[in-house]
C-alpha cells in the first residue's frame, strides 16, 4: 500500500508540509502566535513553559520541543527566544537543524521587543515559506507512517468497539512494517501486567511496570486519590465503573503485536512496529509527546466526543457510540458503533481506519484539522520554581 509523503533531509517521511513557530518561553508564545497567523503553511506551538524548571523536568521541555521540530511533517522551524529563559534557545535551534531542514532563530530581547522581532520574524518566516513551497510529496510504503493512538472522553463503548478496532489497524500497520505508539500510563494501571507480557524482553516489561509505578507513587506523594481524576467524571457517566476497567478498555488500542520498547515522554523509537510511551492520561500533553516523539497521524478514539487536534499532526476521530457521531458529526470521521449493532465487525472496521490513515495521508484533512483545533500541551512532571 503506498502514500503520498514528504522525504526531509535525514530520511524521514512527513506527510504534512509545516513551518513551526516554536517559542522557547511562554514569553515568547504571542510573538510565535502573530507570526504564524500571518504566515500560509505557518503553525505556532503554543509552549506554556520554558523557565524556572529544573532537573528531568527542564529536560523534557526542551526534549519535547527538539522532538517537535524534528518532526517529519515539519519542513521548516522558526525558533522564538525571549533572551533569558531557562531553556537553550540555539541549542534548541540547532539540534532541530541537524535534520537538515532550514531552521531560523530570533530573539526578542536582542532585537528590540516584540515589535521589532515579529517584524523580522514574519520577514523570516516568509523566506522559509518560499524555500518548502516547492516541495512536492512522493509516493512511499505505507511502512513509513508513524501513527499515534488516543483516547478521550471515553465511555462504556470504547472498550468494546473503538479500541479494539484501532488495535486491529494498529496490527495491520504494524504488520505491513510501519510504526505505531500507544500512550497514557494512568491508563495502564491495573492492566499493566498485561501489556508487560507482550513486551518483547523481560528487560522491557519491567521497565513499564516501572513506569506504572511511578505514575501511582507521583499521586501517593501529593496525599491524594488518583481516582479522583481517573476515571474522569465524563467517564463514569458514560458507564465506566473503575481505573482498571478503563485501563482494559485502554490498552486494546494497541492490538496485538509485541512491544518493542517503553520510551520516555518525547522519545522517539528506534525501529518500525509498536511502541508504548510515559504520558498522562490527559489527552493534548499525550498526543503532543507522541508527536514530539515523531508521530505523524494520530488516531483518536472518543466515546462521549472529543474534538481536539493538533498543529502538526491530523487527528483522525472515531466513536462507538452512534449517539456521539450523530449528535457530534461535525467533529467525528468514523462511526464505529457499527460494531454493536453487528453491522460490521471489529477486523472490518480497523481496516476502515487504516483505509482512513491512508487517505488523510494522501492529503485528505480529518474533521479536526479541517476546523482548525491545534490543542498542545507539554507534560508537566514537577513543579515551577
Amino acid at each position: 500500500m503506498e502514500i503520498l509523503g514528504y522525504k526531509r533531509p535525514d530520511g524521514q517521511v512527513g506527510i504534512r508540509n509545516h513551518i513551526a513557530i516554536i517559542p522557547t518561553a511562554v514569553c515568547s508564545s504571542t510573538v510565535a502566535a502573530n507570526i504564524a497567523a500571518q504566515v500560509p503553511g505557518a503553525v505556532a506551538l503554543p509552549n506554556q513553559h520554558g523557565c524556572c524548571q529544573i532537573g528531568a523536568d527542564h529536560e523534557q521541555t526542551v526534549r519535547t520541543l527538539i522532538g517537535l521540530g524534528k518532526n517529519p511533517n515539519v519542513a521548516a522551524v522558526l525558533v522564538i527566544g525571549l533572551g533569558c529563559e531557562g531553556v537553550p534557545i540555539r541549542e534548541v535551534a540547532e539540534e532541530i537543524a541537524a535534520t537538515g531542514k532550514p531552521v531560523e532563530v530570533i530573539v526578542i530581547q536582542e532585537v528590540g521587543g516584540t515589535l521589532k522581532a515579529t517584524a523580522e520574524g514574519l520577514r523570516k518566516a516568509g523566506e522559509l515559506a518560499r524555500k518548502v513551497a516547492h516541495l512536492q510529496p512522493e509516493k512511499m510504503d505505507i511502512s513509513e507512517i508513524v501513527m499515534a493512538i488516543e483516547c478521550g472522553g471515553s465511555d462504556f463503548t470504547s472498550g468494546l468497539a473503538s479500541n479494539p478496532a484501532c488495535g486491529i489497524a494498529s496490527d495491520l500497520l504494524v504488520a505491513a512494517g510501519g510504526t505505531s505508539m500507544l500512550s497514557e500510563t494512568t491508563e495502564f494501571i491495573g492492566a499493566e501486567h498485561v501489556l508487560a507480557r507482550r513486551c518483547k524482553t523481560p528487560e522491557i516489561g519491567d521497565k513499564l511496570i516501572r513506569y506504572v509505578r511511578d505514575c501511582e507513587q507521583r499521586a501517593k506523594l501529593l496525599n491524594v486519590d488518583i481516582r479522583g481524576g481517573q476515571p474522569t467524571p465524563g467517564n463514569i457517566a458514560g458507564g465506566i465503573s473503575s481505573i482498571e476497567e478503563k485501563s482494559l478498555g485502554c490498552i486494546h488500542k494497541a492490538g496485538h503485536a509485541p512491544i518493542q520498547d517503553v520510551l520516555a515522554y518525547g522519545e522517539v523509537p528506534s525501529g518500525k512496529g509498536l511502541y508504548v510511551m510515559d504520558s498522562p492520561g490527559q489527552d493534548i500533553e499525550s498526543i503532543t509527546g507522541m508527536v514530539a516523539g515523531g508521530a505523524t497521524v494520530v488516531i483518536f478514539t472518543t466515546g462521549r466526543g472529543t474534538p481536539t487536534g493538533c498543529p502538526i499532526a491530523p487527528v483522525i476521530k472515531i466513536t462507538g457510540n452512534e449517539r456521539t457521531f450523530k449528535m457530534m458529526e461535525d467533529n467525528m470521521d468514523i462511526d464505529a458503533s457499527t460494531i454493536i449493532s453487528g453491522e460490521e465487525t471489529i477486523e472490518q472496521v480497523g481496516k476502515r481506519i487504516l483505509d482512513t490513515v491512508v487517505e488523510v495521508a494522501n492529503g485528505h484533512m480529518p474533521k479536526a484539522e479541517s476546523l482548525g483545533h491545534k490543542e498542545f500541551g507539554i507534560y508537566k512532571i514537577a513543579p515551577t520554581y
